[in-house]
């Protein structure tokens, strides 16, 4: 019954809506998610940790979900950390708080301009990222039901934690609600996997924070991008089987975000690779040049299979094939041999053709897959 009333609000907004408010809280939205959806379900992938860009200059850190796939349904569930789910007083109204791990379907993190959470939804954040940001998916095959399971269930025990205002868990020193530095997107998405599916080698640190001329340091606060890295390292040691989805940023949306102190439409915002915590963090909008980032944006570009983008002229879903993804440990070792290259002749500020492609580096995130002759033959279901 909930799905057949959601369908009718979506079948309602659709009639309503108008080009001019496409991709905007509540506009339209493009017609064929379904199709695309059901297209990349085709693949008999078990989860997709999602990796979502960074919308600051400076130190962009992203944010990480993770969709769990569940064939009894027509769509995977994605659990993502509420940013607004720290019990500062400002939130206290007007506010999504009802959980820390958020769960709603992929097809409205990633598509839909409205939410099934309500009215206090975040957009682009909760729902409708690809209008704010692009989002990466590593696609795991051939994970046990018991261990999907087992991750689903320590969400809900982090929620169930955050309404009791429990403290001191064994995923947390303090009490449990987000934290930025302390308990977010990062720490409770790798936390279910240490704690709820018996990833005992998968570190999971606690921040401590430190001053240095009056910038706010993290020193070891978990990071989406090295959660992630870490997360797609023990599936390899597991026999797991992975690929690569790009969900690439719409550049159209007028939205600004009420609750942002300064108002910038979402096509004005950056739209840069989340950057892990090196010395490439805290830089404006360039390229990046350190190992690390040069290691995991060659990586997930090696481990490629798929990018998906809105056609400017029509809005719709378009899906382009890449190349023929790399297994981990092929794409791993051209990755490394890459990035120690050209990290190299960076800092020594050489003028060099660089070796590695990344998956995300400019701020329109365009091209980023080096597609063959047959490159403007995009799938369009």
């Amino acid at each position: 019954m909930r799905s057949m009333v959601w369908s009718a609000v979506l079948a309602l907004l659709a009639l309503t809506a108008t080009a001019t408010d496409f991709g905007v809280r509540g506009g339209s939205e493009p017609a064929n998610i379904d199709k695309i959806s059901n297209f990349l379900r085709q693949d008999p992938y078990d989860l997709e940790l999602l990796i979502s860009f960074g919308t600051s200059k400076g130190g962009s850190a992203g944010h990480l979900a993770l969709g769990i796939r569940n064939d009894e349904s027509d769509d995977d569930r994605v659990y993502s950390a509420n940013f607004y789910a720290d019990r500062a007083d400002e939130h206290e109204s007007g506010f999504y708080t009802e959980n820390l791990m958020i769960g709603v379907p992929k097809k409205e993190y990633l598509f839909r301009t409205v939410s099934s959470l309500g009215e206090t939804a975040s957009f682009g954040l909760d729902f409708g990222e690809i209008y704010k940001r692009s989002v990466v998916g590593v696609r795991v095959y051939g994970v046990p039901s018991d261990e999907k399971k087992a991750v689903a269930a320590y969400f809900q025990r982090i929620n169930d934690d955050y309404r009791q205002r429990a403290s001191n868990t064994e995923y947390h020193d303090g009490e449990i609600k987000y934290d930025y530095m302390h308990l977010n997107c990062a720490k409770t998405i790798g936390s279910a996997f240490r704690f709820g599916a018996g990833y005992s080698d998968l570190e999971v640190s606690s921040a401590k924070i430190f001053t240095r001329r009056r910038i706010v340091v993290a020193a070891r606060a978990n990071i989406p991008t090295e959660m992630a890295i870490k997360l797609i390292r023990e599936w390899n040691k597991r026999g797991y089987g992975m690929d690569v989805v790009l969900y690439k940023k719409y550049n159209g949306s007028t939205y600004e975000d009420p609750h942002d102190e300064e108002k910038v439409a979402f096509k004005d915002l950056p739209n840069r690779f989340p950057s892990v915590l090196s010395r490439d963090f805290r830089s404006d909008e360039g390229a990046y040049q350190d190992f690390d980032n040069l290691f995991a944006m060659y990586l997930l570009y090696n481990m490629g299979k798929y990018s998906v983008r809105v056609n400017d002229e029509t809005k719709r879903l378009e899906i382009e094939k890449s190349k023929s993804p790399m297994a981990y440990p092929e794409a791993a070792e051209l990755a490394t041999l890459s990035a120690r290259s050209d990290s190299k002749n960076f800092r020594l500020l050489r003028r060099f053709l660089p070796k590695g492609i990344p998956i995300g580096e400019a701020a329109d995130n365009t091209h980023l897959y080096d597609f063959s002759d047959d490159s403007d033959k995009a799938i369009t279901p």
